[in-house]
């Protein structure tokens, strides 16, 4: 479709999943997916609806006969989102990792909270969040495990 923006979501199901920042847990969440959202140099709100409808619509949970055959909307669950810069590692240059490819803290912060705001919408009581630029402390029990990076680069061009 032509986007010339590069939105990363890693979408892990879990079982549960929380968030502590400072030795306190700002979220926790049961069933459902903790998200981990990166956004890179030329991204901007354009993408940021086809990410979700692609998100909410992606069939990973298992279905009566166990197939992972059923989009988030049907099962009874929650989301845990989390901004991750770490999503665009750069290791080309050798073994540290550069981060040179991650949109500056000022640009994505705001993406990250118009993503929210959206996603609220969409599943009103049923989103969570980690605190944007802290030190968080992540902790998941993936289910399955069941793991998918959703890269809107290789989604739509």
């Amino acid at each position: 479709m032509g986007y010339n923006v590069f939105m990363r979501l890693l979408i892990q199901e879990c079982l549960r999943g929380s968030v502590t920042v400072d030795g306190e847990v700002v979220s926790r969440i049961g069933r459902g997916e903790v998200v981990f959202v990166g956004f890179t140099i030329g991204d901007d709100e354009k993408i940021i609806d086809k990410m979700i409808d692609k998100l909410l619509k992606l069939r990973i949970f298992a279905d009566k006969e166990g197939k992972t055959n059923l989009p988030f909307s049907e099962i009874d669950g929650e989301m845990l989102l989390v901004s991750q810069f770490t999503l665009y590692a750069d290791l080309t240059g050798g073994n540290r990792p550069s981060f040179v490819k991650a949109l500056p803290s000022k640009e994505s912060q705001p993406l990250f909270e118009k993503f929210l705001v959206k996603m609220e919408e969409r599943l009103p009581g049923r989103c969570h969040k980690g605190i944007f630029g802290a030190d968080m402390k992540v902790e998941l029990v993936n289910d399955g495990p069941f793991t998918i990076l959703l890269d809107s680069k290789e989604l739509w061009g």
